[in-house]
């Protein structure tokens, strides 16, 4: 193909897909090259009646209570490509286009929804519950890059809990959602549920008939129904990334476990590990969801691009939580570009202390790739034993409370090592 195809890349396994008694996710957020994801922390928080939220676009109302919850996010924005909350549910999302227009208008972001979902929802479900509800009060839009072209699309969502998954797929408004309880699943920049519908929009059959988009008669598939009949090239070659990772996926079946995640997250050749043009993979995420709620969850994540030169680091949820401000970018209040009317009109450098170090890392090795190889070699050193230290308390061997610095922790020790 002329390129690599340009997409987010999400899965899952759960049991008997997983080595363990885990449920494994992981993302890789494929976003514009120069664009730089921050690691944020927010503690769980009640909220007077009344209050509203201000999202990347529009203020919303404000729910009751908020959950904690742990981000990877553009920098620009209010919402994120992925993140995990304090009840151990992870959400990612990805790009689609469908039949349905993408409406001109600000509204809700896919990532303000992601972020959305896991501050109001204690499982999967009630995730996807909340999601919908708010896609049905205030609609998906809005530019979706820092940039003043505009460029706007739906959301495919894949959230999971220690003991299911969703794949949540929308098309404007409209929405078709999977349940997944066993064996593996992986999701891309296209529509992928057929027939199989666990729960939908109230109105999605009728409005696929009143466009003649759906005789009435036929099995109904919401993948057949809302593609589009002339897909962006962007979607056509992403079926290869998407086939790809179905491939990897079904190599691991039955073996999957993070390391494993982590190798396929990192993997070139499928394009999942993505560097095509201006786009490239500027985050990536692994958690390690145990069925077993007596263990807590870990959330691995790398604050910066290209997984295959970036460290995982352990992130669990605990009583006294550390702030790690080297991986949060710098804030602009109201004078941002992403704020200001009319927005992006300039560029802010939203680079953290741990992007800035891993780039100057990242160009140190193109200079004098010796050096870099011992560099890389001791980072996955740092990256391994942490797993071992997850893999001990996750048999009961180290208490979990111990190890809730451990993301503090990393973040310094890797910004040692590029120093």
């Amino acid at each position: 193909m002329a390129e690599p195809p340009r997409s987010c890349d999400c899965f899952v396994s759960l049991p008997p897909g997983s080595q363990d008694d885990h449920v494994i996710f992981g993302k890789n957020s494929d976003r514009p090259r120069d664009e730089v994801q921050e690691v944020v922390y927010y503690p769980a928080a009640s909220h007077p009646p009344g209050a509203s939220v201000e999202c990347t676009y529009i203020s919303i109302p404000q729910a009751e209570h908020t959950h904690a919850v742990v981000l990877s996010r553009p920098a620009w924005l209010w919402g994120a490509e992925m993140g995990a909350n304090e009840h151990g549910v992870c959400i990612g999302n990805e790009a689609v286009w469908t039949k349905e227009p993408v409406g001109d208008g600000e509204a809700l972001l896919g990532m303000d929804l992601v972020r959305l979902g896991l501050e109001r929802g204690c499982s999967a479900r009630a995730a996807l519950d909340v999601i919908t509800g708010l896609l049905e009060q205030h609609g998906q839009g809005g530019p979706c890059r820092e940039e003043p072209e505009p460029f706007s699309y739906h959301n495919t969502f894949l959230l999971v809990d220690r003991s299911e998954a969703w794949v949540l797929e929308t098309a404007g408004k409209l929405w078709a959602a999977q349940q997944v309880t066993a064996g593996v699943k992986n999701i891309s920049n296209q529509l992928t549920i057929d027939t199989e519908i666990s729960l939908e929009h109230p109105d999605l059959r009728s409005v696929a008939q009143a466009q003649g988009w759906w005789d009435g008669q036929e099995p109904f598939s919401f993948n057949a129904t809302f593609s589009p009949d002339n897909p962006p090239a962007r979607m056509e070659l992403a079926k290869q990334r998407y086939r790809g990772g179905t491939e990897l996926l079904r190599q691991h079946d039955g073996s999957v476990t993070a390391e494993v995640m982590m190798t396929i997250l990192r993997d070139k050749p499928s394009g999942i590990c993505m560097d095509s043009g201006g786009f490239c993979t500027t985050g990536s995420m692994v958690s390690i969801l145990p069925r077993d709620p007596a263990y807590p969850c870990v959330h691995f994540l790398t604050a910066t691009p290209d997984p295959s030169r970036s460290v995982f680091k352990p992130f669990i949820f605990s009583e006294l939580m550390i702030p790690v401000t080297r991986v949060v970018s710098p804030q602009y209040g109201p004078d941002d570009p992403a704020k200001k009317q009319p927005r992006f009109q300039s560029r802010v450098d939203r680079q953290h202390d741990l992007y800035k170090a891993h780039q100057e890392a990242q160009h140190t090795i193109e200079k004098n790739p010796q050096a870099g190889e011992v560099l890389m070699e001791t980072l996955r050193y740092l990256e391994s034993q942490c797993l071992i230290d997850i893999a001990a308390m996750l048999r009961g061997e180290i208490p979990g409370e111990e190890l809730g610095d451990l993301f503090f922790d990393c973040v310094d020790t890797e910004l040692k090592f590029y120093q």
